[in-house]
């Protein structure tokens, strides 16, 4: 079933719409108001005033050079390679180049006319202003992506929840059934989600920060972690069964506290005293031993990192509704 998005309602309300308020104003070419509709609205609030912008300074380019280089060579079919080889280097230069579209239907209407006249070029700049406007003003309606976005947290920390807990099963007992599907299943999620928030920001044209941009950026960083110490994990010997217990015990208890709160500090203090009960362990005297030791304080360090791009999230965090709390 093909699903109907937003900006193509939009596009399918604010095209015929601009190209009635033309023919209302009796301007010529007024279906050209629905190109410029058509070619203006855009996914995100800033996309489309950028696209605006593009068009606009793009268009009132082009009449200017239009009427400098037809009325001087001519009418001729000739003088449109020229001046698009003049236009099309200067609005790359002036950072306008989206709107070299939109401008070459401008530009063929005033070759069509064979005669620029101040009447004609009134004419295009309302019909600019028509259909970029509504274009613009379409575009002031963006659904909310706030509930979206709140699906994917709660998805993605149902798949971390997962994660750890079969990371304490294959611990505890050697269990080995786990598909991974959650690995995969979270890389489309965090995505998925980076690409909503992306949006969500453009949505708010004065407003730069996102509150679920550091939370998916802090969950992107975790679980790179978790794909490094998988590895680390399955290469523990079964004869370091006391760690495993205790390392099991840890994950499984990181497992039942997923969720936005701060809870790092506490698994930060556990994981210390891992730390310490390893060291107590007698030294390696094996070549077994020395790389079990070693993987040990290979995934103590990575989860130590873990947990601090928690506890750093949840600091930045507390920061950041105060200074909302500050402004109001």
């Amino acid at each position: 079933m093909v699903r109907i998005g937003y900006r193509t309602i939009k596009t399918a309300v604010g095209t015929p719409l601009a190209i009635w308020i033309a023919e209302l104003l009796q301007l010529e070419n007024s279906v050209s108001a629905g190109i410029l509709t058509i070619l203006c609205t855009q996914v995100t609030r800033k996309k489309s005033f950028l696209a605006a912008w593009h068009r606009v300074a793009a268009c009132l380019l082009a009449i200017v050079l239009s009427f400098v280089i037809f009325e001087t060579i001519g009418f001729h079919p000739i003088s449109i390679g020229i001046l698009l080889l003049v236009f099309i280097p200067v609005t790359v230069m002036l950072r306008v180049s989206p709107g070299i579209v939109s401008s070459a239907v401008i530009i063929l209407h005033l070759y069509n006319s064979h005669n620029i006249t101040l009447d004609l070029i009134i004419n295009e700049i309302i019909l600019i202003t028509v259909g970029i406007g509504v274009a613009l003003i379409v575009n002031l309606y963006m659904p909310s992506l706030e509930a979206t976005i709140r699906r994917k947290q709660i998805i993605l920390e149902r798949n971390f929840t997962k994660i750890l807990e079969e990371i304490a099963l294959y611990l505890r007992d050697g269990d080995q059934s786990w598909s991974g599907e959650e690995i995969t299943q979270t890389e489309k999620v965090l995505k998925e989600a980076n690409q909503l928030v992306g949006r969500d920001v453009e949505n708010h044209v004065l407003r730069s920060e996102h509150p679920y941009y550091d939370y998916f950026e802090m969950r992107t960083k975790q679980f790179a972690i978790l794909k490094r110490i998988l590895p680390l994990i399955s290469r523990l010997p079964e004869t370091s069964y006391s760690q495993c217990g205790q390392l099991a015990h840890f994950f499984s208890g990181l497992a039942d506290s997923v969720h936005p709160g701060n809870t790092a500090v506490l698994f930060l203090e556990e994981l210390e005293s891992l730390r310490q009960s390893f060291d107590e362990d007698p030294l390696p005297k094996t070549r077994e031993e020395f790389e079990t030791r070693a993987h040990l304080l290979q995934l103590l360090y990575e989860m130590e990192n873990y947990l601090e791009l928690k506890q750093s999230f949840k600091e930045s965090d507390v920061q950041h509704r105060n200074r909302q709390k500050e402004q109001q």
